[in-house]
């Protein structure tokens, strides 16, 4: 077979780029690799297919040519395709260096007994020479072009065989004194000069000849496959980080006691590549001083003050990557390297460019990050505990105060370093009025106060916690402070009762100085206040998690007074949970004479069985034991009490554990779009049995929408029409979902199980929501100004939206009817969309042609404009 055309190509590529694996799996994938290579040499194809050719084998090596074999082969035919090329110029040639050195590394055929390595290591190392080997690589003109390619290739093959290229460090030092590419050359040698330390200090050879000796001969070897092969067994530092010195022989880095020609070379090597450094890009420069640093930090006794140049010149440096660098060789060298001017210049200025007005979130963070994690020269204190710098001071620093107004990232990081400064001037604040300290408790009352409004958004009190949790964290020892943080929460709590699950998540992460006494302030807040109906439920959940100690007298009587409000399953169930929690610290007899009225009293049969279960354990169990029947599992360890031994499978039965198939079948039913919310219409119907007491808890995939409430139904029974349920939707973005559902239900048998339902679906068309009612003749003025207002702060787009059999009329009056503005059938229709919580899509429908019609969309979030395109392609096959 001849070879394809580009059309033909263009068509096979795209199938497989859609999906590699199912194409290669196909019918066509065998041949794939095969044709490639065979057409890369028709002269019937254009240059510009075969760069489409070259770039799907760089992107896609490792699955055309999965195994050595193959790749071996693979990389032979892309050398013989170069070699074949017209002297004139061409693209083809880099790519296809490239192709031939990804055949070799990802299908793992790079070695001494293969031949494609054996030609393509002397052909790159020729062309990063600069050596000219002949009018078929090109003309003088491509020569810099192909040399740069060429050092990336040696670098891809040095990082895949490290120690590969240590006999050409000599080779590629004369090239920095060439007229060529600098910053590939530069990278490469302090590549090879990185590993090549590494293993020397294994094997403990000289690197003097190395890096004197020059090329010799063409036809010299400047490959060492030993070393490589040698690489395996040694570690392979992957970060631009350096261990303290005392652990370096421990891990296997090198710690390196050269002669002195060894140490002049060295030197001298590092110094040139140091010397053109400022040529580099950013980026280059910093992975260059990253390698160079940690070659020089290997040589015991040696200071590092060849760094000191470079240093000069990158103290002022606005480049991030740059200014990481000077920390990581401060880190690394510490006082060997910087002066405490240099440590005093480099905070001071990471100080004032943190403080820049327009700097972006990210650039402020980074800065802010490298204050709070600054390496010092001489760091006081036990090592790993979090401080500020020395240098760094309240005066310093005032320019860098937290503030209401920040990103809340931003307000953190600042409230991070605001804490570490007070925590450092604890004692020198005692004499000032408006101290740090003072500003902290100001910005966390602040804080308390956002968060403490009813409806306030969730992101609000999420960042108060936040803010809280840090401040346990770093002045937990203070007593000052920490009395004012859980009387502020106390305070909050009072406020809102509603975010009592913050509470109980900040309760398990702070330490134990700052918990127990939160725990009794908590306790008190919420038995203080019996009459608050409604806000029973997140008082249950907060007295769950705080119910115990001495204050029994006080939360059982709260309970009891609360068990009349409690006359739902969810009420009844979280104040068995209280109960639950006062049971593990030995209860009592007023807590059993609780637990007989609930038996008595709790209108459920579930709730009601839970209550004698508890009264039955507290009043046969001793304290330890009490705390191993109420453990995770009843039936892991045995229990000594014969009576609590014997009723092992009654109480597994009461408890919620038994997750059984789903007794139910819940599906989407039609929506409709009506009514000012978003409401999901949901049918659910009884498979076999009955089901009583049926909760439906649902769960959103991601975080588009807002956290559903659950769905209670007292009784499904099968046969029965479908019980209609409506799903209030609150998107915090419009998308389509999926909706994860956990039934809890009671069986005829009195057994409370839990299933898992099927995921139901919220597609985006379920998210349509019409505008209301227009006065007559006013349709068209209405959505002219909707239209207007959508730009230039929204987005215009085109769609082509094909037609079924029936045509544009009957597919408007079956998926867009409610929904339609303005309507002049059969030719012309205008479409006003809402989209929760606050965007707008519009469409206009004219001039219908005999298989699709093309529609105008615009809309004010441009983010749906894929959902919008593929919504409407897919109108006709419903």
């Amino acid at each position: 077979m001849g070879p394809l055309s580009r059309e033909a190509w263009a068509q096979r590529l795209g199938a497989f780029r859609a999906s590699p694996s199912a194409f290669l799996a196909g019918a066509e994938g065998e041949d794939l690799g095969r044709d490639l290579l065979s057409d890369l040499r028709s002269e019937k194809l254009s240059e510009q297919t075969k760069v489409s050719l070259l770039t799907l084998s760089l992107e896609y090596s490792d699955k055309l040519w999965p195994d050595a074999p193959a790749a071996e082969a693979a990389a032979t035919s892309l050398l013989d395709t170069l070699v074949l090329l017209p002297s004139r110029p061409s693209a083809l040639r880099r790519l296809l260096l490239l192709a031939a050195t990804t055949a070799l590394v990802s299908g793992g055929a790079l070695g001494p007994t293969s031949g494609a390595s054996c030609r393509l290591l002397p052909l790159l190392l020729g062309l990063a020479s600069g050596r000219d080997l002949g009018r078929s690589f090109g003309t003088a003109s491509e020569q810099r072009h192909l040399q740069a390619t060429a050092c990336e290739c040696l670098g891809e093959l040095e990082r895949y065989k490290p120690g590969l290229l240590a006999g050409s460090l000599g080779m590629l030092r004369s090239l920095l004194g060439q007229m060529g590419p600098i910053q590939p050359v530069s990278l490469l040698l302090a590549l090879a000069l990185h590993d090549a330390l590494l293993l020397q200090s294994r094997s403990g050879a000289g690197l003097q000849s190395q890096l004197v000796d020059g090329v010799s001969s063409t036809g010299s070897c400047l490959w060492d496959w030993t070393l490589a092969e040698e690489w395996d067994a040694h570690p392979k530092p992957q970060a631009p980080s350096w261990p303290p010195a005392e652990e370096e022989e421990e891990r296997g880095f090198p710690v390196l006691e050269p002669s002195p020609g060894d140490t002049r070379e060295l030197k001298a090597a590092v110094a040139q590549l140091l010397d053109t450094s400022y040529l580099l890009t950013p980026v280059a420069q910093a992975q260059l001083l990253w390698l160079l640093g940690w070659a020089l930090r290997g040589l015991r006794g040696q200071p590092p003050v060849i760094f000191k140049p470079q240093l000069v010149r990158l103290l002022g440096t606005a480049q991030l990557t740059l200014l990481h660098s000077v920390l990581s060789l401060k880190a690394a060298f510490g006082e060997a390297l910087f002066t405490a001017q240099d440590e005093a210049l480099l905070l001071r200025r990471l100080t004032l460019a943190a403080q820049h007005p327009a700097l972006p979130s990210p650039t402020h963070l980074f800065y802010l990050h490298c204050i709070l994690s600054f390496p010092e020269n001489c760091p006081l204190g036990p090592e790993g505990e979090e401080a500020a710098p020395l240098l760094l001071g309240p005066q310093l620093c005032r320019g860098l105060m937290p503030s209401l107004l920040h990103d809340p990232m931003v307000l953190l990081a600042r409230l991070h370093l605001l804490c570490l400064l007070c925590d450092e001037d604890e004692e020198e604040e005692k004499g000032q009025v408006q101290g740090p300290q003072w500003y902290l408790q100001e910005l966390l009352a602040g804080l308390r106060q956002r968060a403490a409004m009813d409806g306030g958004p969730r992101a609000l009190a999420t960042l108060c916690f936040q803010a809280s949790y840090l401040v346990a964290s770093c002045m937990a020892g203070q007593a000052t402070m920490r009395t004012s943080l859980i009387h502020g929460l106390a305070q909050l709590y009072r406020a809102r009762p509603s975010l009592a699950p913050h509470f109980v998540d900040l309760l398990d992460q702070v330490g134990p100085r700052l918990r127990e006494p939160l725990r009794e302030v908590l306790q008190h807040e919420v038995v203080a206040r019996p009459g608050e109906k409604e806000a029973l439920c997140w008082h249950l959940r907060m007295l769950a998690k705080v119910a115990e100690g001495d204050a029994q007298s006080a939360t059982l009587s709260f309970l009891q007074a609360a068990a009349v409000h409690c006359t739902d399953w969810g009420l009844q169930q979280a104040l068995l949970r209280v109960c639950r929690a006062l049971l593990r610290t030995g209860g009592g007899a007023a807590l059993a004479d609780l637990l007989q009225v609930l038996a008595r009293q709790l209108e459920g049969a579930d709730g009601r069985d839970h209550a004698r279960l508890y009264y039955i354990l507290l009043s046969h169990l001793s304290s330890p034991k009490l705390g191993t029947a109420l453990g995770p599992s009843l039936a892991v360890p045995a229990l000594a009490s014969s009576l609590a031994a014997e009723n092992q499978g009654f109480a597994s039965t009461l408890m919620v554990v038994q997750e059984t198939l789903a007794p139910i079948r819940l599906t989407v039913g039609p929506q409709k779009a009506k009514g000012p919310c978003l409401v999901l219409r949901l049918q659910a119907e009884a498979l076999e049995a009955p089901v009583y007491s049926l909760e439906l808890r649902f769960r959103v995939e991601g975080q588009l929408y807002e956290p559903l409430q659950a769905v209670h139904i007292p009784c499904l029974r099968p046969g029965w029409p479908a019980h209609l349920l409506d799903l209030p939707l609150q998107p915090r973005r419009p998308a389509p979902t999926c909706l994860h559902v956990q039934a809890l239900y009671t069986t005829p048998a009195g057994l409370t199980c839990h299933a898992h339902l099927p995921t139901l679906s919220v597609n985006f068309s379920d998210l349509f929501l019409p505008f209301p009612q227009l006065p007559k003749g006013s349709e068209l003025h209405f959505f002219d100004e909707l239209w207007n207002s959508c730009l230039p702060k929204g987005v215009e787009s085109r769609v082509w939206c094909p037609l079924g059999p029936r045509g544009l009329e009957a597919l408007v009056s079956e998926h867009l009817e409610p929904f339609v503005v303005v309507a002049q059938p059969p030719t012309t229709y205008l479409i006003a969309v809402r989209l929760p919580p606050g965007s707008v899509l519009l469409l206009r429908l004219e001039a219908a042609q005999v298989d699709g019609v093309p529609v105008a969309v615009r809309t004010d979030d441009w983010a749906i404009l894929p959902l919008v395109g593929n919504y409407l392609r897919g109108l006709a096959a419903h």
